[in-house]
């Protein structure tokens, strides 16, 4: 029976990654609330490793937040994030635990890169100023994984997702990213009766969203690879791996399609006054289509799936 500790389990991709494993045989999944284990905590985490014999590690656990969190609260972001993977990576290191999988973000990339963002563009320019302090602790875990791997021989491997969404997502109406946002407004306008929702933009910037179920499974996807295709697909020094669909959309495709996911038959005003922000986000994800590997869900059937959770969990997110 293998041990598996997902590190992040109530997170939206912790909780898919314990979703797909539940579907497998002779594996025990670990996990711990923050109030059993803190994960910022050096002692508890090295005792919480010597205790419970564990053969794997999924480190999905993350202090994360949207531009204004991010912007209000910098030294919380990179204080936590830094301690959570470097607790736990030497800790498995400590104890002995060969394999591990570091979840990142794309955020790490510079904010010129070129586009779509390949893995080499890693450190080659200045990151966006709102989460620098967040991209920086992303890529400290990047490094401390290669870190580990060259000198101690280890097989601790790292993905960078792109804008994921899906069951669990925030759907809080002041503190959610894009997406849970739309389809709560869309929702909520439709069962008003409203006329008209108003969207912020253009709508011409390009966006790319992956649904978690998808992150979830190209995780354990690259964490079963053998050590062959592994390494011979990535650099010891530039091990990270995107994951993504490498398709995107226009932010006026996104919002006609919540549109009509949520049944929203009214009119869709842009306040071209509002910022559009980066024209372009886009991941390249042909290492991971190399390493076998391709999303499933198209954005309709995506976001059908989201908002299907939503309306079952919705008492959860009143206020």
């Amino acid at each position: 029976m293998k041990k598996v500790f997902v590190a992040g389990h109530r997170g939206m991709v912790g909780a898919a990654i314990v979703r797909n494993l539940e579907q497998r045989e002779n594996i025990e999944i670990i996990t711990r609330t923050r109030a059993d284990l803190d994960l910022t905590d050096q002692k508890e985490v090295s005792r919480f490793f010597a205790d419970n014999s564990i053969d794997e590690v999924y480190l999905a656990a993350a202090k994360v937040g949207g531009i204004h969190a991010n912007n209000t609260y910098p030294a919380e972001f990179i204080y936590e994030n830094l301690m959570i993977e470097a607790n736990i990576i030497h800790a498995a290191h400590a104890n002995n635990v060969q394999k591990l999988l570091f979840l990142g973000s794309s955020c790490i990339y510079p904010k010129l890169a070129e586009q779509p963002m390949t893995e080499s563009a890693l450190l080659t320019g200045t990151l966006e100023e709102t989460n620098e302090p967040y991209a920086i602790a992303k890529i400290a875990g990047i490094k401390l994984c290669e870190s580990y791997n060259r000198q101690y021989g280890r097989d601790y491997r790292s993905v960078m997702p792109t804008n994921l969404y899906g069951p669990h997502d925030n759907f809080h109406p002041e503190n959610s990213h894009v997406i849970p946002a739309l389809l709560r407004r869309f929702y909520e306008a439709a069962q008003r009766g409203d006329s008209e929702v108003v969207a912020w933009g253009s709508g011409k910037p390009m966006r790319e969203f992956l649904h978690v179920d998808d992150m979830a499974a190209a995780s354990i996807h690259v964490m079963e690879l053998d050590d062959e295709t592994y390494q011979a697909n990535t650099q010891p020094m530039l091990s990270h791996i995107n994951v993504g669909t490498g398709e995107d959309c226009t932010i006026r495709e996104l919002v006609e399609t919540v549109a009509k996911v949520t049944g929203f038959e009214g009119d869709i005003v842009w306040d071209t006054t509002k910022p559009d922000g980066a024209p372009r986000k886009l991941m390249n994800v042909s290492r991971l289509h190399d390493l076998g590997w391709k999303h499933t869900y198209d954005l309709e059937r995506g976001l059908q799936h989201a908002f299907d959770w939503f309306l079952e969990n919705q008492d959860n997110f009143r206020g």
